[in-house]
């Protein structure tokens, strides 16, 4: 068996027993997931473990996330082929393709150059084209392009960014992980209706946590 097989193999059990079989059933996210290779995504060291149950070390103290976690973040968006998502947090690239291949436009913001940069070469590499990347604080969003259909936040704040409330269209869907590092983090799913912010709750989580730069 060539490793491009065996990656394949590990590829569909991945989405077998971590993803169908916890109630992911939307056909986008599993084509998606199915497609992308997720071993490039990770560290030659890491290889083995690249479709494992659990989140992976990518370096500068971050983690690509549980590919269950990715692939529910991701259902709960949403998403439609004509949305315009904003990620907040870039990391090893992958919850950025999942979004590149549903929707049409992917505006994806890292604070860290060193991961963005091998993110985007990554990214690249796969020939896709609907991704635009920012080397900034993701906290506050990314002013010049709002408004945003969608926005998936992988870092945990204490609370939800004024930045991001204000740059999510009226109906649009965030989803994002609220706690402190160190503590119990609960995922939520928030709707904007109007001047009303829906919030629900979907499950615990454990992030990296978002850090407000002081200006």
């Amino acid at each position: 068996m060539d490793e491009n097989e065996k990656f394949s193999n590990l590829r569909s059990n991945m989405l077998n027993t971590q993803i169908i079989a916890r109630n992911i059933t939307d056909n986008n996210v599993i084509t998606a997931m199915k497609k992308i290779p997720r071993h490039l995504f990770v560290e030659t060291n890491y290889l083995k473990e690249a479709y494992s149950d659990y989140p992976l070390p990518i370096g500068f103290g971050q983690t690509i996330s549980q590919p269950y976690i990715v692939a529910l973040m991701t259902q709960e968006l949403e998403l439609t082929k004509d949305d315009k998502v904003l990620e907040i947090g870039t990391g090893s690239g992958y919850q950025t393709a999942v979004l590149a291949e549903i929707t049409r436009q992917v505006f994806t913001i890292e604070k860290i150059t060193g991961l963005i940069k091998r993110a985007e070469k990554i990214l690249n590499g796969l020939n896709y084209k609907n991704i635009h990347f920012s080397n900034s604080n993701g906290y506050d969003g990314w002013i010049e392009e709002a408004p945003f259909d969608k926005i998936i936040v992988t870092a945990a704040p204490k609370e939800i960014p004024k930045p991001l409330l204000e740059q999510l269209t009226d109906g649009g869907i965030m989803v994002i992980p609220l706690g402190f590092s160190g503590w119990s983090q609960t995922l939520y799913k928030i709707k904007k209706d109007g001047k009303k912010i829906i919030r629900q709750e979907i499950c615990g989580v454990s992030f990296v946590p978002m850090v407000k730069e002081e200006t």
